[in-house]
């Protein structure tokens, strides 16, 4: 069973982060000072937890009134198909709505668009690079 919470402390914030380092810096090979940036200091961290085992993490943050950024999601390789990111998504966006956020927006990788589109994220940019990797920018309303 997953448990989906918000990183409350400093043990739960690097167990986010380790997450983060095994799928993007080992896996996708992001460069780590990519990977870890100014906003891990002041983003809401979400932990998924698997019998107390983290195993899947993201963060959100507001970027102006009422627009929140959903980033950094990733589930480890051995939990992925289980839709665990469906799980993750829907406690950031409770957590968004909950707090004033009624717009998200996210940067997907091109790969993942159709996991976002079947949550109701819809494309608004043209394909970009970002860290080497190809994506799309969403965004859904989450009233």
């Amino acid at each position: 069973m997953l448990k989906v919470k918000i990183a409350e402390n400093q043990l739960e914030k690097e167990q986010a982060f380790d997450i983060r380092r095994k799928v993007f810096v080992e896996e996708q090979h992001v460069p780590i000072h990519i990977e870890m940036d100014e906003y891990d200091d002041t983003a809401i961290h979400f932990v998924g937890y698997q019998l107390e085992q983290p195993i899947a993490a993201g963060r959100i943050r507001e970027v102006e009134a009422g627009l929140g950024k959903v980033e950094r999601v990733c589930v480890l390789s051995e939990y992925r198909g289980q839709h665990i990111g469906v799980l993750m998504m829907n406690e950031m966006e409770e957590h968004a709505r909950a707090n004033g956020i009624f717009r998200l927006k996210l940067n997907a990788q091109t790969h993942a668009l159709a996991f976002y589109e079947k949550l109701g994220y819809d494309i608004t940019s043209d394909e970009f690079m970002d860290a080497g990797i190809p994506h799309k920018s969403m965004e859904k309303i989450v009233n």
